[in-house]
This record gives C-alpha cells, sequence and structure tokens, in this order.
C-alpha cells in the first residue's frame, strides 16, 4: 500500500483531480479570511491546492507521494513538501487552517490519533481543520490492495473532543465517485 499513490499516481490524478471539492471546502473557507494560510496535508495532486488558491488563500502542500508532489506543484503553482505525515516535524508551521480530505484514511485506528496530533501541531490557535474519512467499522481492504480505516461518527467526535477540538460542522455524504461508500466530513477549531 505504502508505494500504490507513487506507482499509481497518474491514473489517481486522472480519477479525482476533476471533482469539484467545493461541498467539502466551502464550509472550513467561509470561516477564513482572504490571505490566510492554509495547509493541505496529503494534497494528492493539488486538486484542492488549487481550488483554495483560486479563493485567494495562502496554501501550501504536504504530499509524500512524490510524483503526486510534483503534479501538484504543477497544477497548483505553490510550494508542496514531499515527505511522511508519521516522520515530519508539523510544529514548524503557523497555518490558520489545516485540510486533512481522506488523507488519513489508510492511518491504523491505534496510530489515528499520534498521527492527527503531529500535523495539527501546525495550527496556530483557535486555527480550524478540515478532515474527512470513510463511515464504517474496522477496516476495509480495496481491489487494488490499499487497506482502508473505517471510523463511527461518536468515535471521531469522542477522538476529536480529547485532542483539543470542537466540531463546528459535520456532513455525512455518499461517494462522488459512485463507489457507494460514506465520507463523515468535519471542520474542527482548536479549543485549547
Amino acid at each position: 500500500m505504502s508505494d500504490f499513490y507513487q506507482q499509481n499516481y497518474r491514473e489517481y490524478h486522472e480519477k479525482t483531480f476533476r471533482i469539484d471539492p467545493s461541498s467539502i471546502l466551502l464550509p472550513p473557507a467561509r470561516r477564513l479570511a482572504p490571505g490566510s494560510v492554509i495547509l493541505d496535508a496529503g494534497c494528492g495532486s493539488g486538486r484542492d491546492l488549487l481550488w483554495l488558491k483560486n479563493r485567494g488563500f495562502n496554501v501550501i502542500g504536504f504530499e509524500r507521494s512524490p510524483g503526486l508532489a510534483e503534479l501538484a506543484r504543477e497544477n497548483a503553482g505553490c510550494e508542496v513538501i514531499q515527505g511522511d505525515f508519521e516522520l515530519y516535524d508539523f510544529s514548524g508551521f503557523s497555518a490558520d487552517a489545516i485540510v486533512l480530505t481522506g488523507s488519513l484514511v489508510h492511518v491504523p485506528h491505534k496510530r489515528f490519533r499520534k498521527v492527527f496530533g503531529a500535523v495539527t501541531a501546525g495550527l496556530k490557535n483557535r486555527g480550524y481543520v478540515l478532515v474527512s474519512l470513510k463511515e464504517g467499522t474496522g477496516k476495509k481492504t480495496g481491489s487494488d490492495g490499499r487497506i482502508f480505516y473505517l471510523w463511527q461518527d461518536g468515535d471521531l467526535r469522542e477522538l476529536f473532543a480529547g485532542s483539543g477540538f470542537a466540531v463546528l460542522n459535520f456532513s455525512r455524504q455518499g461517494s462522488v465517485m459512485g463507489t457507494g461508500e460514506v465520507w463523515l466530513g468535519y471542520v474542527l477549531r482548536r479549543t485549547v
């Protein structure tokens, strides 16, 4: 799974780049002033970076796959850091918001709180986080071998509250790719 996005980065780009992210990005975008700094952690090929940049935000991408990181730089015309969530020190950032659109779906339940905490260390006090994860229980292996960790709303709310975040907005949407999966989306604000 760790090499899936590098081995298939062009195909992944073709399948996901043209999807309109407005329904998930508008709720946090409406809360931010023009020029706010947004870190898109797990930015893929830059779809959300471009959408946010076109609305006047200062965006920085972060992506594990070198191929996707390069596409994101080309597509959004902004800085994209290539690195791993579990190894990178995010504390040097001072972002007004962090976008985690589907970015943490491969993080096992037992490591989720630690990874979430590490990434959000780059957030300003009272900053916002957008996070979306797949609904369900346990984990699911896709036909391509990727492992997805599934979540229930109550468990996530408890985890976010325990990490110092309040839920400001919640959405539950079917996959726009017609896979039948349901995505849970949250706009969070740091409370501590």
